[in-house]
C-alpha cells in the first residue's frame, strides 16, 4: 500500500493530555497516537507508514476517500488552548472538528467532537487500530454498546452515539450533522484485563479541559514582544511533559527524519537532561515555578545514588536503558528508514549536560525555588566527576556518532557547571572546596581559549585543533563564558554567519559531508537546525545589532505552521520543515529569543538572577 497520503510535517496539529499526544493531519487524519505513555507502542502509526498502520480519519464525505483528500479550510487551537478546531466549507454547509485529550484523570481518552456550524454536511469517520506500531491487529467487538479493539494486554473503547459498521477489523461510521447539532466520539485506552471503565462525558471533558488550559496560562508572567508565539510555544512545552514524573519528551515522535529520505532518524520520546533542563530555565522564567520543582524531583529520582554515572537521557520515569531497535516492518515517513525506537546515544559520555544541569539548578535557587540540600549537594557531586574528567574527550551536544573529540562547547559548558558551583558555595548555599574550584574554573577557561581558538580567523572551533565551526559556539556569551563585546564572541559570531548560514539565512549545526560520514559518523545532509537561528539572534542582540537580530527572529518565526508549531529543523533545499515534531529544542530556543529581544540592548546573560 501506498504512504498514507503526502503530508508534510508541518501540516499536522498537537493535541495531548500531559502523558502523551496525537498528531491530527489537515485532512482531520489521527496518523500517530501512542497509549498511554509517550513512549508506548503506537496505536496509530500512519505516519511512519500506510493507513495500514493504524489511523482515525474523521472528516466530510466529500473530503473522504478520494484521491486528494482534501483538507480543512482552516484550523486553529482554541485561545491558548491545546484544543484544536479544524473547520470545513462544503458545498453543503460549514463543519467544524473539535479535537482535544482531556488532562489525565482514569484512562487515556481522544475525544473528538463533529459540530455543525451552517447547513446539513455528510460526514465519514474511519477508525484503524493497529497495536504495536501497526503490527498488531486487534480483535474488535461490540460489549454492552460499545465498540472493543483488544489485543493481548491492551484494550481501546470507541464511545458515540452514531452506528458503527465494522469491515476489516476497521471501524466505519457514516452521519450526517446540521447547524447547531454536536456528534461525540470518543476513544479510551486500558489495560484490557482490567472492567471497561465508564464513558465519559465529552462536553464535560471539553469544559474541563478549557479551564485547565486557561488557568494554566494565566500563569505567564511574560508580556512583552511575540507573546503569541512565546504562550504558544510554552503551551507546547507543556504538552510534552510526562505530568506525573515531571519528565519533558525532547518531542512525541521518533523517526521523522533530519534528511528526508536519509538515516537520519531518532526516537525522541525520552528525556534528555540537556533539553528538560533549559526547558526548565525558559518556564522559570516566565513564571512557571511548579513545573521547575517537578523536573528538579524527577531529576534526583533518575539520578538516584549514582550521580558519577550520569546518563545525558533517561526514560521519561527515570529508566535507564532505551535500547536502540529498528522497526523493519514499517517503510519510513517518505521511505525514510530505518525507523527506530529507543536510542542508542543514552550512553554517550556529553559533558555539556553537567553544564546545562548546573545552570537549571542555580536558576531555579535564583527565582526563589527553596535550595534543598539534596539539591545542593547533587551539584556538588557532578561537579566532583566533572574535576577529574572535565578534560576528556566526548560525543558531544550533537551526539555524534563517529569518534569522541575535545568539543569546545563541552568545555565550555563544563566551566559553566564548575562557575555555577562557585557562586552557589559563594552565597552561602553549598559547602564545597572552593579555592581548588575557582583554580579549576580558571583552568577550563584558559584551555579552551589557548586550544579552541583560531587567532588567524578569529574565531573558536568545533573542536581542539579543528577549523569546523558548531552553532553551539553561539553560546559562549549566553553562559558568561566571554562577554558579548570581547573581539573573540564576536568573530565567532561573524564567522558562523559566514561558514554555517544557508543561502536563505538560517544556522546549520555544523558542515556535514554529503554521502561521506562527516564529524558525525553519518552519511547525508541535513536542514538547518532551528534553535541554532534563535541563537544567532540571541548573540546579536547581546552584541547591540538588535534590528538584525530582530529580523532574523521574525525570519525564524516565520518558519512556524499555523499552529504556531517547528521541528527540530529547516530544509532550505525543499523550504519544509524536518525532524522530529514539535521539538521542545526549537520552541524554547524561542521563548528565550523573545527574552532576550524584550531587554533589547541589556539581555540577560543566564545564570544571572531575572
Amino acid at each position: 500500500m501506498e504512504p498514507h497520503g503526502t503530508r508534510r510535517i508541518e501540516d499536522f496539529g498537537l493535541v495531548g493530555d500531559m502523558h502523551s499526544a496525537a498528531l491530527i493531519g489537515r485532512d482531520g487524519s489521527v496518523d500517530w497516537l501512542c497509549l498511554p505513555r509517550f513512549d508506548s507502542p503506537a496505536l496509530f502509526t500512519a505516519l511512519l507508514g500506510t493507513a495500514e498502520h493504524g489511523m482515525w480519519r474523521l472528516s466530510p464525505s466529500t473530503a473522504a476517500g478520494g484521491p486528494d483528500q482534501p483538507t480543512a479550510s482552516r484550523r486553529r487551537y482554541r485561545l491558548d488552548s491545546l484544543i484544536l478546531e479544524s473547520e470545513w466549507d462544503t458545498a453543503d454547509g460549514t463543519v467544524r472538528v473539535i479535537d482535544f485529550m482531556p488532562p489525565r484523570e482514569g484512562p487515556a481518552r481522544l475525544i473528538r467532537i463533529v459540530e455543525g456550524v451552517t447547513g446539513c454536511v455528510r460526514m465519514h469517520s474511519e477508525l484503524r487500530m493497529r497495536f504495536a506500531y501497526g503490527r498488531v491487529v486487534p480483535r474488535v467487538q461490540t460489549l454492552g454498546g460499545r465498540t472493543a479493539a483488544v489485543a493481548g494486554p491492551e484494550s481501546v473503547y470507541l464511545d458515540t452515539v452514531v452506528p458503527v459498521r465494522v469491515a476489516d477489523n476497521t471501524l466505519y461510521s457514516d452521519f450526517t450533522v446540521t447547524a447547531g447539532e454536536r456528534v461525540a466520539f470518543v476513544i479510551g485506552w486500558q489495560p484490557s484485563h482490567e472492567a471497561p471503565s465508564a464513558a465519559a462525558d465529552p462536553e464535560i471533558a471539553l469544559t474541563a479541559t478549557d479551564v485547565f488550559w486557561k488557568s494554566w496560562v494565566d500563569q505567564c508572567t511574560y508580556d512583552g514582544p511575540y507573546r503569541e508565539a512565546v504562550v504558544r510555544s510554552l503551551i507546547t512545552l507543556k504538552a510534552l511533559t510526562y505530568a506525573p514524573t515531571g519528565g519533558i519528551v525532547a518531542a512525541p515522535t521518533t523517526s521523522l527524519p533530519e534528511d528526508i529520505g536519509g538515516v537520519r532518524n531518532w526516537d525522541y520520546r525520552y528525556t534528555w537532561l540537556r533539553d528538560a533542563a533549559i526547558t526548565l530555565s525558559s518556564l522559570l522564567r516566565t513564571g512557571y515555578r511548579e513545573e521547575a520543582r517537578s523536573w528538579r524531583e524527577w531529576l534526583l529520582r533518575a539520578v538516584a545514588g549514582d550521580p558519577e554515572n550520569l546518563q545525558i537521557m533517561y526514560g521519561i520515569a527515570g529508566e535507564r536503558e532505551l535500547g536502540e531497535a529498528e522497526l523493519g516492518w514499517l517503510p519510513g515517513y517518505e521511505n525514510s528508514v530505518p525507523v527506530r525506537i529507543g536510542n542508542g546515544a543514552a550512553h554517550q559520555l556529553q559533558l555539556d549536560v553537567y553544564g546545562e544541569v548546573a545552570e537549571a539548578l542555580y536558576l531555579a535557587g535564583q527565582h526563589g525555588l527553596e535550595q534543598e540540600h539534596a539539591i545542593s549537594q547533587l551539584l556538588m557531586t557532578l561537579v566532583g566527576y566533572l574535576e577529574t574528567h572535565w578534560d576528556q574527550p566526548d560525543e558531544g551536544i550533537w551526539e555524534v556518532r563517529g569518534r569522541r573529540r575535545h568539543f569546545v562547547h563541552s568545555k565550555v559548558m563544563a566551566w559553566a557547571a564548575v562557575d555555577r558551583a562557585v557562586r552557589m558555595i559563594e552565597s552561602g548555599g553549598a559547602d564545597g572546596p572552593l579555592e581548588r574550584w575557582r583554580d579549576l574554573r580558571d583552568t577550563i577557561h584558559r584551555s579552551v581559549c589557548e586550544n579552541g581558538f583560531d587567532t588567524v580567523r578569529n574565531t573558536f572551533t568545533q573542536s581542539y585543533g579543528s577549523r569546523e565551526l558548531d552553532a553551539a559556539l553561539l553560546l559562549i556569551p549566553q553562559v558568561g563564558f566571554l562577554p558579548p563585546d570581547d573581539k573573540r564572541v564576536i568573530g565567532t559570531i561573524e564567522a558562523i554567519q559566514r561558514e554555517l548560514s544557508t543561502p536563505d539565512g538560517f544556522i546549520l549545526r555544523y558542515p556535514t559531508a554529503g554521502e561521506d560520514q562527516g564529524v558525525d559518523g553519518l552519511p547525508g545532509d541535513e536542514g538547518a537546525f532551528i534553535a541554532c537561528s534563535f541563537w544567532m539572534a540571541d548573540d546579536l542582540a547581546m552584541i547591540g545589532r538588535v534590528d538584525e537580530a530582530r529580523a532574523l527572529f521574525e525570519k525564524v518565526l516565520h518558519l512556524s505552521n499555523d499552529l504556531g508549531l517547528l521541528a527540530e529543523e529547516w530544509d532550505p533545499r525543499l523550504q519544509r520543515q524536518v525532524g522530529n515534531f514539535p521539538q521542545a529544542f526549537s520552541h524554547f530556543a524561542l521563548v528565550n529569543a523573545a527574552l532576550y529581544l524584550s531587554t533589547a540592548l541589556t539581555p540577560p546573560v543566564l545564570g544571572a538572577a531575572q
